[in-house]
């Protein structure tokens, strides 16, 4: 259901945006794969899309999707953030799943294309405007569950949103998990729905239990990632974080953080690392997770086997605070993007 905008959002109406990504709005670029082609992408409304209920997608999970935004710089220009690597990700994810694949070659101007049909919906600093590119296979064939889907639908959603985790920047509270993966670990890296639907049930438990704003998920003692977000260790000397592989989300802004790091004298250690080690951690370095929603987030609590471990009298420490500020800087265009990573929309 659409919601009526008002001509531009402002700062006072940021609490109007809450909860993340519950207000969206009301037109978004579409394009359809049939007959081995993808169709010229169309702008529709939000009210008029349709989804065959046999559709595979709703039946066997074929679907992806992204996460990423643009934002209004203080001279009131628009700029998209790396919109290039997300659309990257978006066909890796396409491919494992064996859904047609959209190329960057249509996918980044539907990106553009998106920004500019909603730049009244885009609100000033610290808001922004996210999109949520979807990619669904359309076969209608319940009797599909042994084959890809031929077709598909591809669309860009996009909502204006302000912080991700209530309470703005404060300091969260993980549970680590350190029997259970967050989902299969073949498919940790595809950014697709049943990955986040595995993590409901021990999120909402945590949550009620212990008051925990995410998981991390460390199975075996392996230090994965959270729920929605990839984790990272930082000292005043070190970031520290597992590698990439295939059971975990290789997040774009994890990748930015890692950039930023070493550009201010960081040492950067990609491995893997226990939840031993982490515990030691706590005693004198900080903890963050990064992602499009989460920006940089520091963590002040880790719980584990019903104990609770601050990291720095449980808040967010200096070193998490100045890579998100030079981040940030990057994004809302106060510092200089010597790395390709912003796209001006006019």
């Amino acid at each position: 259901m659409s919601t009526v905008v008002p001509w531009r959002y402002t700062a006072s109406d940021l609490d109007q945006l809450s909860p993340f990504g519950s207000v969206l709005a009301d037109r978004m670029p579409m394009a359809r794969f049939e007959g081995g082609a993808w169709s010229q992408p169309e702008m529709i409304s939000m009210d008029d899309f349709q989804l065959h209920p046999g559709a595979h997608a709703l039946h066997y999970g074929s679907s992806c999707f992204e996460g990423l935004k643009a934002y209004r710089w203080e001279d009131d220009s628009i700029a998209l953030f790396r919109g290039d690597r997300h659309a990257r990700r978006m066909g890796e994810s396409a491919a494992q799943l064996m859904l047609p694949i959209p190329e960057p070659a249509m996918l980044e101007p539907m990106f553009v294309q998106a920004v500019r049909e909603s730049a009244a919906w885009i609100p000033p600093d610290p808001g922004s405007l996210y999109l949520r590119p979807v990619l669904l296979g359309t076969d209608p064939n319940i009797g599909a569950a042994g084959r890809p889907s031929a077709s598909a639908v591809l669309y860009v959603m996009t909502s204006p949103v302000g912080d991700y985790f209530a309470g703005g920047e404060r300091a969260l509270r993980l549970l680590i998990e350190d029997k259970q993966p967050r989902t299969t670990p073949q498919f940790g890296k595809v950014k697709t729905g049943a990955n986040y639907a595995s993590a409901l049930v021990p999120t909402m438990a945590a949550r009620s239990k212990y008051q925990a704003d995410q998981i991390l998920f460390c199975p075996g003692g392996d230090v994965q990632e959270a729920g929605a977000a990839n984790f990272i260790l930082i000292d005043e000397q070190r970031l520290v974080t597992k590698p990439l592989c295939n059971s975990f989300l290789h997040g774009v802004t994890r990748d930015s953080v890692l950039t930023i790091a070493g550009e201010l004298g960081l040492e950067v250690e990609e491995r893997d690392f226990t939840v031993d080690e982490l515990l030691e951690w706590t005693q004198h370095g900080e903890a963050a997770l990064t992602g499009t929603a989460a920006v940089l987030t520091g963590v002040g609590t880790l719980i584990h086997d019903d104990q609770e471990f601050q990291l720095l009298d449980g808040e967010t420490g200096p070193q998490a605070k100045r890579l998100r500020t030079a981040l940030v800087d990057i994004q809302r265009g106060r510092a200089a993007d010597s790395h390709g990573w912003i796209r001006k929309i006019d």
